[in-house]
């Protein structure tokens, strides 16, 4: 088992997100709001 963590693959560099995954991230975040009213959060996605 431990060779198996030792050995480096040959796709190491391919790591990392999608773009696709960025894009969702950021139009998700872009949409997310929060609103502070007295002590209570309110979380809406604006789409």
């Amino acid at each position: 088992m431990a060779n198996l963590y030792t050995k480096k693959s040959s796709n190491y560099k391919k790591l990392g997100p999608k773009q696709e995954t960025i894009d969702f991230l950021l139009n998700y975040s872009k949409a997310l709001r929060v609103v502070d009213y007295q002590e209570i959060k309110f979380e809406t996605v604006l789409n």
